[in-house]
């Protein structure tokens, strides 16, 4: 239980989790009340309002910012608020994937006993990264990733709307007809060119609801883990990503998995990219990664994604 001075704001993207996270704002209302803080909820009503909610909030003196969401309004709702030692950020996940929350020790969805582990507000620094002048919580990606993530909108830029499935049919269209880009990367001197099948680049570990791309991630040691994938045949990429739920995938002699603070990605063309699952793109990639960007809510007991100690 917290002191009332502390006050929280609940920023809720109501047609996060087709329309799941909407249905949350009741129970809000009463863990607001039954654990006696200081908050509120407020609705986003447009692409970007998160950012602004947060800002706002941020300058009238809240000390809790949470994102009740996907990972995308997360990743909206933090920008304003990074580096700044005076507040802390959480989330209530409720969109579709939940890929960032596994990070946290949390399920994708909270009962009784995270309601209360969340409201005891048990607080870590995590990182963040950085490409370009985006931030990623959980991660970015380019290649089949990435189309993936194109897949997920529609020409207008709208997300499409679907459930889990939506995810394994996606994939496997990409799967067929995904066709590899050459790109040059450059990591602490090292320099090598590669078709990218698939380029991760991460704080966390899940993406896509059940892919483990990058299983050795930490989020707060300091490192970007980047698992990037040569170019594959079909069989190839069927019987390569079958290993990608457990993490099996990094042994693989076509994968190359390594950690690093910063990297520079250069292509040909303009490419698609995913930063936290929404689509951008770019050319040139600066990637880097920001120590201790955040403090955030976290479940000490959970399987978490921190190094301990």
């Amino acid at each position: 239980m917290t002191e009332k001075k502390d006050k929280w704001i609940f920023i809720v993207n109501p047609i996060a989790g087709n329309g799941f996270a909407k249905t949350l704002v009741p129970e809000i209302e009463k863990k607001i009340a039954s654990h006696g803080i200081d908050g509120e909820i407020v609705l986003t009503e447009r692409i970007g309002h998160a950012t602004e909610l947060s800002k706002f909030y941020y300058e009238k003196g809240y000390k809790n910012i949470i994102s009740v969401s996907g990972d995308g309004t997360l990743n909206e709702m933090a920008r304003p608020l990074l580096n700044k030692k005076d507040v802390v950020i959480g989330i209530v996940p409720a969109g579709t994937g939940n890929d960032f929350i596994q990070i946290l020790g949390f399920p994708g969805r909270y009962g009784e006993k995270e309601w209360d582990i969340f409201f005891s507000r048990n607080i870590i620094s995590m990182d963040a990264g950085l490409v370009n002048d985006k931030i990623f919580l959980n991660g970015m990606g380019l290649g089949f990733d990435a189309q993936v993530a194109a897949e997920n909108y529609t020409e207008t830029g709208e997300v499409k709307k679907g459930g889990p499935f939506k995810y394994i049919l996606q994939i496997l269209k990409v799967l067929l007809f995904f066709r590899e880009k050459r790109m040059k990367v450059l990591s602490e001197g090292d320099h090598h060119e590669t078709d990218c099948f698939i380029n991760t680049i991460s704080i966390g570990r899940r993406f896509a609801g059940s892919f483990f791309l990058t299983p050795k991630a930490l989020a707060n040691d300091g490192l970007l883990d980047v698992c990037s994938i040569r170019k594959l045949n079909l069989f190839q990429r069927f019987r390569l990503l079958l290993k990608v739920p457990k993490g099996e995938h990094i042994t693989d002699s076509r994968v190359n998995y390594f950690q690093t603070p910063a990297l520079d990605i250069e292509f040909t063309e303009k490419v698609p990219f995913h930063v936290d699952g929404e689509l951008n793109f770019a050319t040139n990639f600066n990637v880097k990664v920001l120590p201790g960007a955040f403090s955030i809510i976290y479940n000490p007991d959970g399987n978490h994604f921190f190094r301990k100690g």
